[in-house]
């Protein structure tokens, strides 16, 4: 067999979009306006009470576990070994890996959901400790519903590492649009004239969680057809063995991360249920620049880092050319995300939430808590690049490691400020709630340094962009200002100083980046000007 590798029909049609980041981010985004649409159903029937916090809670649980055994953790181990196998003509190979990996996260994402609908209300009791009594009880209902919805969302997962490692990436982004359109639908509909309180309200929605994660995989489905027999096969190759060799550290990388949620889920649980539901908003909106950003960027060159050939050096220099335009587009496009939460989130939650029982209270809630998040945005969506590097590379004990020591830093730091500092300073729960994102923060920014060091030892140093970084802090900084000035100057509040500071703050941060000549602002200019 001929196993000179060549680029393929694929990769160069990948390479022509812009290494498909573009179709990544356009999906996503897709996805992400369905999203904030059906938060805001959620928060004009619900606002931000004890039926929405149980909501959230449950909702997180099988979300966690789609994460785990589906799309964070297939990205990393099965895109890389597919896509080299296809690089090396070996289709038939790859085919049967696909298969043997689709079988095997069939039967593991089925009995899971079984045993979350069976032991639904002990599952309640351990990642939501602080909740007591009716709200307990609607968590465990609204558990029992969701969790047969999950074997769906993790099939979901298979059909994108397939489409991904195809270089097929807008349809696989843009099926949760269906997800989330069928619990705006249920939601409407309940809110309206369907349930006789706020715990029917949410378990009408959950039934929407179910019906829309049946609908992100069917339209998947035929797009994968065209491309992989969907017949079941047992048989481990080396193929398949090697991508369940890289599941199991990059399994336990990604269930680090979450653990760490669940903690902050957990302290946040013994803030309320108020507290719970804002943090969930809070996390809607700062996991937007991640995915549109860091998701977009990463989840492209995933597969575009893992198909280069030749020997070490050879795959090494590859990986450098594209960490370094890849590590640059998030970090033009994430500084100034950070900073907008900080400077004018006020206005972006209550334009995006404030509806019906969203009370400007609970604008301020989720404001707080947001800006704690931002101050590890940058090092989250650069670290995710970097990650996805060791795993193009086939070495996902690194990004493992590294995902512990985050763990384990942002946990101890949380537990801290929630409780003894807390005891002993006085502040509030909002505040406490900012304390948890915070910790998180912190332990994103080592996570980083942890990444980037080990991958410089193996790659002969990393293109950190540390000058563009400066950079786009300071014109950030003055858009934040501008966009934060312009709603007090016209003393407008709410939504509508929204309005102004948004346009505001993103004018004057092109305006500057433009004027210092930065590559990446011209580009974006002249692609609008194209279209």
């Amino acid at each position: 067999m001929n196993n000179r590798v060549v680029p393929t029909d694929d990769a160069r049609s990948g390479r022509r979009r812009g290494g498909g980041a573009i179709a990544v981010a356009a999906g996503i985004m897709l996805s992400r306006v369905a999203g904030f649409v059906r938060e805001r159903a959620i928060a004009h029937y619900l606002g931000q009470g004890a039926a929405t916090g149980a909501l959230r809670a449950a909702t997180r649980i099988p979300n966690t576990l789609q994460n785990l055994f589906g799309e964070g953790v297939l990205s990393a181990s099965f895109i890389p070994v597919y896509t080299r196998l296809r690089a090396e003509g070996k289709t038939e190979e790859a085919e049967h890996v696909a298969r043997a990996v689709g079988t095997l996260l069939a039967l593991a994402a089925s009995v899971i959901a079984l045993l979350g609908v069976a032991f639904a209300g002990p599952l309640v009791d351990l990642l939501a400790p602080g909740f007591s009594g009716p709200t307990r009880d609607l968590t465990a209902q609204l558990v029992r519903i969701m969790f047969p919805g999950l074997a769906l969302l993790v099939m979901s997962a298979w059909c994108l590492g397939v489409l991904n490692s195809h270089r097929r990436f807008f349809l696989p982004y843009a099926s949760p649009v269906l997800w989330n359109a069928a619990q705006i639908a249920v939601a409407v509909a309940a809110g309206g004239w369907l349930a006789t309180g706020d715990a029917d309200v949410a378990l009408w929605i959950a039934w929407g969680f179910v019906i829309g994660s049946a609908a992100q995989l069917l339209v998947q489905v035929p797009a994968v057809m065209r491309l992989v027999r969907l017949l079941p096969r047992l048989q481990l190759d080396d193929g398949t063995r090697t991508t369940l060799r890289n599941f199991v550290p990059v399994f336990i990388g990604r269930g680090s991360a979450q653990i760490s949620a669940y903690i902050d889920q957990i302290l946040a649980s013994y803030l309320g249920a108020t507290i719970v539901a804002a943090s969930f908003n809070a996390q809607t909106l700062y996991t937007l620049p991640v995915s549109l950003f860091g998701m977009s960027i990463s989840a492209a060159e995933l597969p575009e880092m893992a198909s280069s050939g030749g020997d070490q050096a050879a795959r090494a220099e590859h990986v450098r050319k594209r960490l370094d335009g890849a590590l640059r587009r998030v970090t033009f496009f994430v500084v100034p995300s950070a900073i907008a939460f900080v400077a004018i989130g006020g206005p972006i939650v209550a334009l995006l939430f404030q509806s019906g029982r969203f009370t400007d209270e609970d604008v301020r809630i989720v404001w707080i808590i947001l800006a704690g998040s931002a101050l590890g945005l940058v090092a989250s969506t650069q670290g995710r690049v970097l990650a996805s590097a060791f795993y193009a590379l086939e070495q996902p004990r690194i990004p493992l490691y590294a995902a512990l020591v985050r763990f384990t830093l942002a946990a101890a730091l949380g537990i801290a400020l929630v409780f003894p500092i807390r005891d002993a300073a006085g502040y509030s729960v909002a505040w406490a709630a900012f304390a948890l994102t915070a910790a998180s923060s912190a332990g994103a920014w080592v996570e980083l340094l942890i990444l980037r060091a080990a991958l410089a030892r193996r790659i002969g140093g990393v293109p950190m962009p540390v000058g563009l970084t400066l950079v786009a802090l300071a014109a950030a900084a003055a858009a934040g200002a501008a966009g934060w000035g312009a709603g007090r100057v016209l003393d407008l509040h709410g939504w509508r100083a929204a309005l102004v500071a948004i346009p505001t703050f993103g004018g004057v941060y092109f305006a500057a980046m433009g004027a210092a000549k930065v590559p990446e602002a011209r580009a974006v200019v002249r692609r609008i000007l194209r279209r």
